[in-house]
């Protein structure tokens, strides 16, 4: 079950995003778009994530989800799988919705949230993870990644990169970490040093936010 629900996410991202690649007012009615949102569009926080700008931006997303997802939900049983997906595709929306507030016209899209809470679920999870990328013979270990991924996101979203929802990034890798926490607690004991490392950079980075909002 949890494999078929993960090719189906997969192929929802593709099939959206190819829709939207090849019609402009389909890609407009479910973007993420701040304006639209406030005024009463609410759907537009979950239906932009699975849209996406171009084939590079889908393919870096499913590629990254296609890496992390199957642990997840080999290991958990599917409510919390797609509990860890949707929890961090929302808050990352969220977060995205109230960094951008006071600002009409920011546009975004992609499923970075719920990729990115994929990500720190998993290496939770998995503390000793190594990844094998890009034909690199060198093991990268996957909590650099996850950790990279987000400090990313945090300079694409300060630079303005793209119409790519960089802040949902950050917010996503919250919600993913304490989707998983919030269910299975004990883990904070099993993998102690891990939940530090990656805590740590999710807090400085979302300190930085505030204090840029204040």
């Amino acid at each position: 079950m949890g494999e078929t629900i993960f090719y189906v996410l997969i192929a929802a991202n593709v099939l959206a995003s190819f829709q939207g690649f090849q019609n402009e007012s389909f890609f407009r009615k479910y973007e993420f778009h701040i304006a639209s949102i406030r005024a009463g569009e609410k759907w537009r926080m979950l239906s932009s994530a699975f849209l996406h700008v171009d084939i590079a931006h889908l393919a870096f997303n499913m590629i990254t989800f296609y890496f992390f997802a199957p642990m997840l939900y080999q290991t958990l049983p599917v409510f919390s799988f797609l509990l860890i997906y949707f929890g961090s595709l929302l808050g990352g929306s969220l977060l995205s919705l109230w960094y951008h507030q006071n600002e009409p016209y920011y546009r975004a899209v992609g499923a970075s949230g719920a990729v990115s809470g994929i990500i720190y679920a998993t290496i939770m999870l998995y503390p000793e993870l190594d990844l094998y990328l890009f034909f690199i013979p060198i093991p990268i270990p996957a909590y650099i990644f996850g950790v990279g991924y987000l400090v990313y996101s945090i300079y694409g979203m300060k630079n303005s990169i793209g119409n790519v929802g960089h802040t949902a990034h950050l917010g996503g890798a919250i919600s993913g970490f304490l989707v998983l926490l919030a269910q299975y607690p004990s883990i904070i004991f099993q993998n102690t040093l891990m939940f530090g490392l990656l805590l740590i950079p999710i807090l400085v980075l979302f300190f930085l936010l505030w204090k840029e909002k204040k």
